[in-house]
């Protein structure tokens, strides 16, 4: 497994573990909304009503998803960065458990030899604190980013303004960088307001549609709010929890994208005298 961590520095500002203590500043929480009040459960943040899980076997169907392209496509390097927080990180699970690591072991499956996915999380980021190290995560030169970030901001209950106008200048630096970002969509739990709630979940889809982005409806769905899919912390998904979000919520929006990426890097990278034997000999 070849799993880069582009965690800039690490401090015990940035520890998420510590955050759910004293001061209320968890990050990234895994609970579902509550239909009414529930009790013995820790308040957290990147929470929204969810469905339960759809069961997953780790490595189900991976070997009949690569019919749309050739062998030669499917050797093509391709290199994916993970961007976030400490959902990206994998906070509370070995390396190899988190999503990125997941993510690039079952791509290999499907037969993309030669993808890397590159884990850039960050625990404790925000916005703000993504924007700053852009430069130099975009030195990974990724051909498609993964960005889930905001939670962290709208936990602190800052501007949503501002929180938008940071995702919207971290997507078009990726795209300046030659990057396709596929947004990650995030929702809150309810103690921040209705209002404030909605108009953050809004966040999301609006830059989706304004910069032409693919999105992840929400990146926690099927595993948010279920105890068995989250660490103690009820906020950090098990090994489990990130495999149910690499196959039910990440791939089927990332998948259509590799191959296209894939074909189209394999047919730019023929010379005209290549171009033109291949279709001779069609």
């Amino acid at each position: 497994m070849k799993n880069k961590n582009l965690s800039r520095f690490k401090s015990p500002v940035y520890g998420m573990a510590i955050a759910i203590v004293s001061t209320g500043l968890t990050l990234s929480g895994c609970q579902k909304k509550p239909e009414a009040e529930t009790n013995n459960q820790p308040e957290t943040t990147e929470t929204t009503t969810v469905t339960a899980p759809v069961a997953v076997n780790e490595t189900a169907d991976t070997n009949a998803n690569t019919d749309t392209i050739n062998e030669v496509a499917l050797s093509q390097p391709l290199t994916i960065l993970a961007l976030g927080d400490s959902l990206t990180e994998g906070l509370g699970v070995d390396p190899d458990d988190n999503y990125p690591a997941q993510l690039e072991t079952q791509l290999k499956q499907m037969g993309y030899k030669n993808v890397e996915v590159v884990n850039s999380g960050l625990s404790g980021e925000t916005s703000t604190g993504l924007v700053n190290r852009l430069d130099w995560v975009t030195q990974t030169k990724p051909d498609i980013t993964i960005l889930t970030i905001g939670a962290n901001d709208a936990m602190r209950g800052l501007e949503l303004e501002t929180i938008e106008a940071n995702i919207r200048t971290a997507v078009k630096h990726l795209q300046d960088n030659g990057s396709e970002v596929i947004l990650g969509g995030m929702q809150i739990y309810d103690n921040l307001g209705n209002d404030y709630v909605k108009s953050f979940s809004a966040i999301y889809p609006r830059i989706a549609e304004d910069m032409n982005l693919k999105m992840i409806p929400f990146f926690l769905e099927g595993v948010g709010g279920i105890s068995e899919l989250n660490q103690a912390d009820a906020i950090h998904p098990t090994r489990e929890g990130y495999t149910i979000i690499v196959n039910n919520n990440i791939l089927p929006v990332l998948k259509p994208e590799v191959d296209r990426m894939l074909v189209s890097m394999q047919a730019n990278s023929l010379t005209p005298v290549e171009t033109s034997t291949t279709e001779t000999e069609q």
